[in-house]
């Protein structure tokens, strides 16, 4: 693995080395307190965050590196205009692994197209989140003792949520995974991801109402409706709040149930849950931190090697209207299969 931008691109024999080293880091943390000494990590952050941008900030010097970076892109050049080429691959130059976090969808996968140094997407836009998908997944084994079989309910904004669209392609690896999708009709998952889902095999199911469902779960995936992703602020208002999960509707769920959220929150979880055995939100967040120090102890130790020319394109070819195709204009015209169709490269959009 050189470079995440998206779990699918991950193994699951390269995922269970990764697990296994977070649980050693767990486990024995002052064996790892120098893997990373003398690396930099470069943090990007074009967009606000507090648990993504912390955790890789600890995860780094715990394991003995050290940070460098904006968590404001307009205290950067980038505010005078720079491209995202240009921005890469001076970074580049100075560290030995990026992490980058940007509005735009297929930011990463461009990013990586420049780089010296591997390329960790910590969110691009509503596409994909991996390294939350490497919080989950630590979260799940770790106290479920493993994926396979399990119910999985994805509750919220599964539109933009890229935190789901992660996780269901890291889930494409494990074996009887059933997944409810719960969301409104409006913010349903993306029809890319349901031509994954059936391009895989994978069993899903498409409803409107949480309460029904919950008794079936072994694990249920709250998300927030995220404001920064609609267009038409009515939208946001005649969706927000429309899924609460409160004590109450606990009390038919499994007594084994894991109860989890990427987070922030706003009001989809009320507080009166957090005291639940099941509510593990906030161990996932440290999880995270766990399963980031493993990500970096591999990937900021790799050495510096010069990115293959990519050709110069001429204009975005991507149907998708926050593609980071639209904006950086000399990106080339990548295209991959999904379900048979071709599709953008950077975000999986279907093309024009």
């Amino acid at each position: 693995m050189r470079h995440l931008i998206d779990f699918g691109d991950v193994s699951r024999a390269e995922w269970d080395r990764l697990y296994h080293r977070a649980v050693e880091i767990m486990d024995r943390p002052g064996d790892f307190m120098d893997a990373c000494r003398g690396k930099v990590m470069s943090s990007l952050f074009y967009e606000p965050s507090t648990r993504t941008n912390f955790s890789f900030q600890a995860a780094m010097l715990r394991v003995g590196g050290t940070v460098f970076g904006f968590a404001d892109p307009k205290s950067s050049s980038v505010a005078k205009g720079e491209t995202l080429k240009d921005t890469i691959t001076m970074v580049s130059g100075y560290a030995d692994v990026v992490v980058m976090r940007n509005p735009r969808e297929g930011a990463a996968k461009a990013a990586s197209l420049y780089s010296w140094v591997p390329v960790v997407n910590a969110g691009d836009g509503g596409h994909m989140h991996p390294t939350q998908t490497t919080a989950d997944l630590t979260t799940i084994t770790r106290l479920r003792g493993g994926v396979d079989g399990l119910s999985v309910g994805l509750c919220g904004d599964l539109k933009n949520g890229r935190t789901v669209h992660s996780l269901i392609k890291a889930m494409a690896k494990f074996k009887g995974v059933k997944f409810f999708l719960i969301a409104p009709r409006e913010l349903a998952v993306p029809e890319y991801m349901r031509a994954f889902m059936r391009e895989n095999g994978m069993w899903f199911t498409e409803v409107t109402g949480l309460e029904s469902v919950i008794p079936q779960l072994d694990v249920l995936y709250m998300t927030r409706i995220q404001r920064e992703r609609f267009v038409d602020p009515l939208e946001y208002e005649r969706n927000k709040g429309v899924y609460v999960l409160t004590r109450r509707k606990l009390e038919r769920a499994r007594k084994d149930l894991l109860v989890m959220h990427p987070l922030p929150r706003v009001d989809e979880i009320s507080i009166d849950v957090d005291d639940d055995p099941r509510a593990v939100y906030f161990e996932q967040a440290r999880y995270g931190m766990f399963a980031r120090m493993a990500l970096l102890t591999d990937l900021a130790n790799q050495p510096r090697q010069k990115p293959e020319a990519a050709e110069i394109g001429h204009g975005p070819v991507c149907s998708n209207p926050n593609c980071i195709t639209q904006t950086e204009l000399y990106l080339p015209p990548l295209v991959k299969q999904n379900g048979g169709v071709d599709c953008c490269a950077f975000c999986d959009a279907p093309l024009r």
